[in-house]
């Protein structure tokens, strides 16, 4: 029954989250409101129990003073006093003003603007790996990424006025070109895709075929 029960929640669940989209009467059109208040409570279980892991994982790499045990001991220490400080602000822990917001908008915000910047760095040297003109299809990556980002900047333009181009051939309108077709074509075959695997895996679950959230295989 410890399987059992989960498999027949999981299939009841699942099969009126699917009806309430095709019957919107009562009670089917109840479920929505319900499914989101369920799932808000369950998402908010999810951070404690990843919060309270994190805090038992960073506790054990203190304790055996494994490499890097002085950057968990930052974690637990940044966490406690974040925490801390939310919950003594209340309801109103993000009214400007408060000490939460001014941790937030002080130190968690300067924080992030330094981890985006040293992502650019690593994004510069993947995209040197990436663009390299090995084959055809690495060389049509090359020239479209060369001119998507040359016409998002107004040298791009300035370029194309300097050699007289024609306004169709403007770095510019290539840029709206690629971005507006080929892009939108693949990115649409890439979300038709995983829409695909989305259902799949949904009916899987269901069906008690894919059961590895229980634990097993």
């Amino acid at each position: 029954m410890r399987r059992e029960v989960p498999l027949i929640i999981t299939a009841v669940v699942g099969v009126i989250f699917v009806i309430q989209y095709f019957i919107p009467h009562a009670p089917f059109n109840q479920f929505n409101s319900w499914f989101s208040d369920w799932f808000a409570i369950i998402g908010a279980c999810a951070i404690w129990l990843g919060a309270l892991n994190l805090m038992r994982i960073s506790a054990d790499k203190i304790y055996r003073r494994r490499s890097g045990w002085g950057y968990a001991a930052i974690i637990i220490a940044s966490f406690l006093l974040i925490a801390t400080i939310g919950f003594a602000g209340g309801s109103q822990f993000r009214d400007p003003g408060t000490g939460f917001d001014w941790l937030y908008t002080w130190v968690y915000s300067p924080l992030s603007a330094t981890m985006f910047a040293l992502l650019a760095f690593f994004v510069a040297s993947a995209s040197y790996r990436a663009f390299r003109a090995r084959n055809l299809e690495a060389t049509l990556l090359l020239l479209a990424a060369f001119f998507v980002m040359i016409g998002r900047v107004p040298v791009g333009d300035a370029i194309g006025s300097f050699i007289h181009l024609p306004e169709s051939l403007m770095p510019s309108k290539i840029t709206i070109w690629i971005m507006g077709f080929i892009n939108s074509a693949g990115q649409r075959a890439i979300m038709i895709g995983i829409a695909l695997g989305i259902v799949s895996t949904s009916l899987r679950i269901i069906l008690g075929i894919e059961r590895s959230y229980l634990g097993g295989d």
